[in-house]
């Protein structure tokens, strides 16, 4: 309850920044969630043993995650991925088909290059299921290239798709090609976003900001002051981690912890596992651990274990292997998330706009954190190490099966 107290704080006070903010800009709320770069920050974080504030990092966006963290969402209360936070709505009755049956829907992924990418498709194909207007899914994937997309969203733009939904491989990039899709027919983005509005819709979570700094407020709240963190992160220049440890910077530079190490893990278990080894051998103890991923965590509180130490405080993610050894090992622990849920909810904007019932401009989903009190209702027998547990998916026909879960 204390964490969540002081998350609930902030937001009230960023929810003050942020009405000044937008007073003095033209920040609008259909802006894509995890916003470009910036020339330099704000300005506003001093630079300490955590080093430089990243160039990613943008105050009024920082505010305004941190005041969604501490809104209720419009929406049932026991389906997330139809939840909205602060909807703005759209007309989209321009789209509206005269029979809404025989659907067409298309989807330009990514790729599949990740566990989390591969739940998230999964959901996505699941739901697609439930509605028997679509008749057709029609799914290209990129295969992380951003040659590749721009490719694939032209030929889907080009073929009959009554709806396109698009999970951009980079941001910048795939911008043109999004823009020129939205001449041709209703586009829905989502997870990634792009440097344009030109989408109907664009759908994800309420972002990285937010995520680092639950984690972080997290560690405050449970080491001890001077405690020795160390934190680990994937890899440099990707908006959703480089706004995640953003956010993670500022609430340490604002306390008495002591960060005594950021290193990049590549997303490597291996590698994760020698850089805490390493930090045992210099700084002799870590009294807590930040992650802005939870691909590696176990690796992570393994290399503890194989060092004869406690695990101190740590933060990690709702992949399945952390989840169990949280309990196994009785860890002190937490896990933000960005939820594979939110794979569901393009396939129902589409279905939405196709019927021209009104949109959120941005849909901002809930991002919901494991803490002790929910851990069980998160873990979930069965189900293989690299499952996500917030896939929203557990009452779709063939769970646990077509998941992987026995």
């Amino acid at each position: 309850m204390t964490l969540i107290r002081n998350l609930r704080g902030r937001a009230l006070a960023a929810g003050a920044a942020l009405l000044a903010a937008v007073l003095v800009t033209s920040c609008t709320s259909d802006a894509p969630a995890e916003s470009p770069p910036a020339a330099s920050g704000s300005g506003s974080t001093a630079d300490a043993g955590t080093g430089k504030q990243s160039t990613f990092f943008e105050q009024a966006e920082y505010d305004r995650q941190l005041a969604l963290a501490g809104e209720t969402p419009e929406g049932p209360a026991d389906k997330p991925w139809e939840q909205m936070l602060n909807p703005q709505m759209t007309d989209t009755s321009q789209y509206k088909m005269a029979d809404p049956s025989g659907i067409e829907l298309c989807f330009s992924n990514a790729g599949v290059f990740n566990p989390w990418r591969q739940v998230g498709l999964k959901n996505m194909r699941a739901e697609v299921k439930l509605h028997k207007e679509i008749t057709k899914f029609t799914v290209l994937d990129a295969q992380g290239k951003d040659d590749k997309q721009i490719s694939d969203i032209q030929e889907l733009s080009a073929r009959g798709c009554d709806a396109l939904i698009v999970s951009p491989n980079t941001t910048a990039t795939l911008t043109p090609a999004v823009k020129q899709a939205c001449g041709k027919l209703p586009v829905i983005v989502f997870d990634r976003g792009v440097e344009t509005d030109c989408a109907v819709t664009f759908v994800n979570p309420i972002g990285g900001y937010a995520y680092g700094a639950v984690a972080a407020d997290f560690l405050v709240e449970k080491v001890k002051p001077k405690g020795k963190i160390l934190a680990l992160r994937i890899s440099p220049g990707v908006d959703v981690l480089e706004t995640r440890w953003s956010a993670a910077k500022v609430a340490f530079d604002k306390s008495e912890l002591d960060v005594v190490d950021v290193k990049f893990t590549d997303g490597d278990p291996a590698k994760a596992k020698s850089i805490v080894t390493d930090a045992l051998t210099r700084h002799g103890d870590i009294d807590g651990v930040w992650m802005d991923s939870g691909a590696t965590a176990v690796a992570a509180v393994e290399a503890f274990e194989d060092a004869g130490k406690d695990v101190p405080p740590i933060t990690g993610e709702d992949q399945q292997d952390f989840l169990q050894a949280w309990q196994d090992k009785d860890l002190t622990a937490i896990a933000p998330a960005y939820p594979t849920f939110q794979w569901r909810t393009p396939v129902i904007a589409a279905l939405d706009i196709l019927k021209g019932q009104k949109v959120p401009k941005e849909w901002k989903l809930p991002q919901p954190t494991i803490t002790q009190e929910n851990l069980a209702d998160y873990l979930k027998p069965g189900m293989p190490p690299l499952h996500y547990a917030m896939c929203g998916c557990e009452s779709m026909p063939g769970f646990p099966k077509d998941w992987g879960g026995k």
